[in-house]
């Protein structure tokens, strides 16, 4: 009966140190450390996996690095709060990456998840447009493929210019500006998407002409006919550098086609893009071509 005993008492020992250590058993700090380096979907993703990983997960020193470099003026200037040590980093993380409106609602922002870069965009109605309170030249279409749910649409006119401006405080990199065109009438029929083309005229005769300008003295002039009809298409003005982040930068831009010997018409209007010039090729793969 002793033997017995002493038998199962060593398989029990036996039994108890066999056991390897898991994912669980990692430290806290030491997971922290590891998700510090990765991007902010996969620190999500590993964040499911046990307690001490989503509890890791939250540290603030792990989604600082994420944040952009003005974050405190980000914040400040969007939500009207001061980040102090009670604002969890990851808090003021996800409320940068949704979208953000300001300035009357007429302008958004927003933060890229993986990339943490800074994207503007710029509803029509916060420009000055020619005759766009004429509804002989422009009709205010409603539509699910704008972020701010409304398009311009010009009928027809004889001459067009478009100008706008946007003062902030953008992280230091470079930035490409794009205005978001398309030729055409997009509307739904038996749940499909078809776009009238039958107003469009007088795009091809001339070009359109964009140009920017900034608080620092940087220009750009681009020009190209609009002719891709019926698809949305980025028409790239130029690229700007921001180099002091915690100064607010001011942009002018505009597009004009003045040309009077003929009119030109069945053109949307939907809105001027501010995207980080690494993320710019990828960005137009999502909302429409680059011309």
């Amino acid at each position: 009966m002793g033997a017995g005993f002493s038998g199962f008492g060593a398989e029990s020992i036996g039994s108890q140190t066999s056991v390897e250590p898991g994912l669980q058993d990692i430290p806290e700090s030491c997971v922290a450390l590891v998700l510090a380096y990765l991007d902010p979907p996969e620190i999500c993703k590993l964040a499911r996996l046990n307690r001490a990983f989503g509890q890791a997960s939250s540290a603030d020193f792990v989604w600082e690095s994420k944040l952009p470099e003005n974050y405190q003026i980000l914040v400040k200037k969007l939500f009207d709060e001061t980040p102090d040590q009670n604002l969890a980093k990851k808090h003021i993380y996800a409320s940068l990456c949704h979208p953000n409106r300001f300035d009357g609602g007429t302008k958004e922002v927003w933060m890229e998840k993986s990339r943490g870069g800074i994207c503007v965009s710029i509803f029509w109605k916060g420009l000055k447009i020619t005759g766009i309170g004429d509804r002989r030249y422009w009709n205010h279409i409603p539509t699910d493929e704008s972020r701010f749910q409304t398009v311009a649409y010009l009928q027809q006119i004889w001459w067009l210019k478009v100008d706008g401006e946007l003062e902030f405080e953008f992280p230091a990199g470079t930035y490409s500006l794009f205005f978001r065109l398309q030729l055409g009438r997009a509307s739904k029929r038996l749940g499909r998407r078809v776009c009238n083309l039958e107003q469009v005229h007088g795009w091809d005769i001339k070009p359109v002409r964009f140009q920017l300008s900034t608080s620092n003295g940087q220009h750009a002039i681009s020009q190209c006919y609009l002719n891709a009809a019926g698809k949305w298409i980025n028409c790239h003005v130029g690229d700007f550098v921001v180099q002091n982040p915690n100064t607010a930068t001011k942009i002018k831009f505009s597009m004009t086609q003045i040309d009077c010997t003929h009119t030109k018409g069945g053109l949307c209007f939907d809105s001027v893009l501010i995207f980080p010039s690494e993320s710019a090729v990828k960005a137009a793969n999502l909302v429409g071509k680059i011309c």
